[in-house]
């Protein structure tokens, strides 16, 4: 999915170099990441119903994703 909405790219633009520190120094942050991601990815082909499922189950989906960005954001903080 080449254009895949919500990425940490465009949610944090003037954070990539530190994204890519703390990515190879903290190893709970790299799990954030990777996490970050293969929920974003749910969330996107649930929107553009190249999976199916329940409004219910993508909402938690959107829930999960605001949580990790917000421990994200909040690593980036530090």
């Amino acid at each position: 999915m080449s254009n895949t909405p919500h990425t940490l790219h465009e949610e944090f633009p003037a954070e990539a170099q530190k994204i890519s520190a703390l990515k190879a120094s903290d190893a709970h942050f790299a799990k954030l990441l990777i996490e970050y991601d293969v929920v974003n990815d749910k969330v996107h082909r649930a929107e553009t119903r190249m999976d199916l499922m329940t409004e219910d189950e993508e909402e938690m989906l959107r829930r999960v994703r605001s949580r990790l960005k917000d421990q994200i954001a909040t690593a980036l903080r530090k």
